[in-house]
């Protein structure tokens, strides 16, 4: 019984001696690590934060707190609460302005997409200058937003453009692309794909570069076609850059701007009119700034939205396939 307890009394003593000096040093020098790591985390994150919050969330908020004011031009002049958004309810501009814009991105978005993942896939293949045609394609991007529509006034002008010159050169009639609402917006879809898919192109390329041979060469080896490569094997593949894609291009079409400002300004009428437009009218031309907000506000929260359920859908978007 004695020798018993004396064991037992022997290894609560073990379990309660302190733990040797090396296992303390040890500990402390990986708190010592991952603090060290933390502040240089926040070292190359401190620039760009502070960046975002002068340029993105305090611009941000100050919109959001005008949007509740009454602006008359020359600054706040008043609180009137959501009096600015019961007004977007019965404003039919705004609510033509929101099918412009939803249309444009229905139309837009899916084709760019698909022309993006085509040329990548050509550009990936074994084709004579790929490099020169690269270049070509991407090229709008490279250019100033203003500078490209500028280029499709000069491709769509319904008087001096030269498509209506090549139209009427091959005895056809030209299309009137300034004053009827369908031909103008046409022709900002064409030039805004001109200008999207160069972007959308290179992303899938850096997507199709990931993929490796031998399962192409392994499908081969199976009696797929080249269709059925493309459609079970390339489609699937590029998933996560599909996902990256589909956000940035959905935020593109809801901001766009300088296109159709240079283009038509909105008209002919309402025709081309889409949210960020209306909204510049509302703030730099009828001076109503807390309108204008309002108006930007609602753009935001569409975007916030769809990306967030996009990127709660979308469970495989870090995982290739």
């Amino acid at each position: 019984m004695s020798a018993d307890t004396s064991s037992r009394e022997g290894s609560t003593t073990e379990l309660k001696a302190p733990l040797p000096a090396t296992t303390y040093t040890a500990r402390s020098g990986r708190a010592a690590t991952r603090h060290r790591a933390t502040l240089a985390s926040y070292g190359f994150l401190g620039p760009n934060l502070i960046l975002l919050g002068l340029f993105l969330f305090l611009p941000l908020g100050w919109a959001l707190l005008i949007s509740f004011q009454e602006s008359s031009g020359f600054g706040a002049t008043g609180w009137v609460g959501l009096e600015n958004y019961q007004r977007l309810v019965g404003d039919p501009t705004f609510w033509q302005s929101t099918v412009n814009t939803a249309v444009f991105t229905l139309i837009t978005v899916p084709l760019s997409l698909a022309l993006g993942l085509g040329l990548a896939v050509l550009m990936n293949s074994v084709l004579p200058g790929r490099k020169l045609f690269r270049t070509l394609i991407y090229l709008p991007m490279v250019i100033s937003g203003v500078a490209t529509a500028l280029m499709g006034v000069l491709l769509f002008d319904e008087s001096t453009g030269i498509v209506n010159k090549l139209l009427r050169g091959g005895g056809l009639a030209g299309l009137p692309w300034q004053s009827e609402g369908t031909a103008a917006f046409i022709s900002i879809i064409l030039v805004t794909l001109w200008i999207r898919v160069g972007f959308n192109m290179v992303i899938y390329l850096a997507g199709l570069q990931g993929i490796s041979p031998e399962l192409y060469e392994a499908a081969k080896l199976e009696g797929a076609t080249s269709w059925q490569q493309f459609r079970y094997l390339t489609v699937p593949l590029v998933g996560p850059s599909t996902f990256f894609l589909l956000i940035m291009d959905v935020i593109y079409s809801f901001q766009v701007f300088d296109t159709i400002f240079v283009m038509t300004a909105g008209g002919p009428g309402r025709s081309t009119s889409v949210l960020v437009t209306y909204a510049y009218e509302n703030g730099f031309v009828t001076r109503d700034q807390s309108y204008a907000a309002a108006i930007g506000i609602v753009i935001f929260l569409i975007t916030l939205i769809f990306t967030a359920i996009q990127w709660r859908g979308n469970r495989s978007r870090d995982t290739a396939g």
